[in-house]
Order: C-alpha cells, then sequence, then structure tokens
C-alpha cells in the first residue's frame, strides 16, 4: 500500500508538472502574438501636475460636429485652449474642423479610429486602430499626436500596452462631467467642473449642446478660482 501511495503521488505530480508547463506554453505563444500585455511602465494618466494650478479640457470626438463650431468660437472669445481626441473615421468626414483645432492653437489626440469597445480588441487590433487614426489625424494636421485617450475609458493592461507601443502617453480623466448622459444641464456641467476641480485636473467634456452651452461660464468660474486654462501636455 505505502508503494502504491507513492507511484500514485508520483503520477498527480507529474500531471500537475505537464500542466504547468503547458500554460506556461500558451502563456509565452500568446505573448509573442501581441495577446499578453507584459507588465509595463506606462500607466494611465489620471490627473496632471498637482503644483500646477492649471485644468486641461480634454474633448472626446466622434460626432457633435453641429456644436462643434460654437465650442471653437467660446474658447477663441476666452482665449481658453484645449485638447481634442478625435476617432479617424470623424476626422475623415470633418478634416476642416480638425485643421481649424489645430490652428487655433488647440491640441489634436488620438481616440482610436473606429471607437470600438477597445478592451474587446487584441493588443495588435488596438495598436492598428490607434495608427490608423494616426496616420488620418497626421495628414490632416501635419503633426502626428502623441497623445491616446480610450473610446469609453476602457483600460485593460493590453490596450495600455499597446498604445505605449506606439509611444503614446494614456489619458483618462480626474473630472467625468457626464455631459453624454440624457437629462444632463448645462448647469450640471457648470457644477460638476466647479465642484470637482483641482490643480492639473484634466476634465472630460464632449461635443454636446449642454457643454456648449456651459463652456463659457465653466471657463469664467475656473478662471475666477485663478486656474489656467490649457491642454493635456501641458498640464501634465
Amino acid at each position: 500500500m505505502y508503494v502504491l501511495y507513492w507511484q500514485r503521488r508520483r503520477v498527480l505530480m507529474f500531471l500537475v508538472t505537464v500542466v504547468a508547463v503547458v500554460f506556461a506554453g500558451m502563456m509565452v505563444w500568446r505573448w509573442l502574438q501581441g495577446e499578453v500585455a507584459p507588465v509595463s511602465r506606462v500607466q494611465p494618466i489620471y490627473q496632471g501636475d498637482v503644483n500646477k494650478k492649471a485644468v486641461a479640457l480634454a474633448f472626446n470626438v466622434d460626432w457633435g460636429e453641429e456644436f462643434l463650431p460654437g465650442i471653437l468660437q467660446t474658447l477663441s472669445r476666452h482665449q481658453a485652449k484645449a485638447t481634442f481626441f478625435i476617432t479617424g473615421q470623424w476626422a475623415v468626414k470633418f478634416p476642416d474642423l480638425v485643421r481649424q483645432m489645430a490652428r487655433e492653437g488647440h491640441e489634436i489626440g488620438n481616440h482610436g479610429y473606429t471607437h470600438q469597445h477597445v478592451d474587446n480588441l487584441s493588443r495588435e487590433e488596438n495598436r492598428q486602430d490607434i495608427k490608423k487614426a494616426e496616420g488620418v489625424l497626421a495628414d490632416i494636421t501635419g503633426r502626428q499626436p502623441v497623445l491616446y485617450a480610450p473610446p469609453y475609458g476602457e483600460s485593460k493592461p493590453h490596450v495600455v500596452a499597446a498604445a505605449a507601443d506606439l509611444g503614446y502617453k494614456f489619458i483618462m480623466w480626474t473630472v467625468n462631467t457626464g455631459d453624454y448622459l440624457p437629462g444632463t444641464t448645462a448647469e450640471d456641467i457648470v457644477k460638476m467642473v466647479v465642484s470637482h476641480s483641482q490643480n492639473g485636473a484634466i476634465v472630460l467634456l464632449h461635443p454636446t449642446r449642454p457643454t456648449a452651452e456651459a463652456l463659457g461660464e465653466v471657463i469664467n468660474q475656473l478662471r475666477k478660482r485663478g486656474y489656467e486654462l490649457t491642454t493635456v501636455s501641458e498640464v501634465l
């Protein structure tokens, strides 16, 4: 019985070893295929320099072109700068608006090409999506973007790694205004921004009617509190 016990134990240990080796081999293969992101020193950025009395307005753009001219006019009137994270598919449709943003001194960031749920894409698929948008934005503006904001704020490790592979800083937000939610008003947006802003804050916005209506007051209120309105890169 003692011999039988040790034989069974050896068989069990052998099977465990085989499973472990097979699993490790699968993980290495997936890593080589770009499916598993290694630990990266590049992490999502939620806030800029906390010692800088500045706030960055960050607009994610894949729709809302009817409100952007008014938003740009308000920014120009108040001499405020912002960062626009633009999808490639939107830029193809509205290149003149992208050129206007760049011409007026706003920063152009990469928001991917197709505005998919990027957590569901592989690392390589994310690289291709980011790279495709990069080509479009660079052709329109003459500059290659250096910041990436993921659609839907999705930020699994392989998505962050894909952006890092291409040299991008991975931008999230400090304050989410919720301006894309039904029922959100201009007053809601002003209150949210003013009550939650802080040094180095990145404020997430979209080109919606409430945002267009709130923007002037947002800028006024932030400046009354001593904040400079600048781009994401400058607030970092």
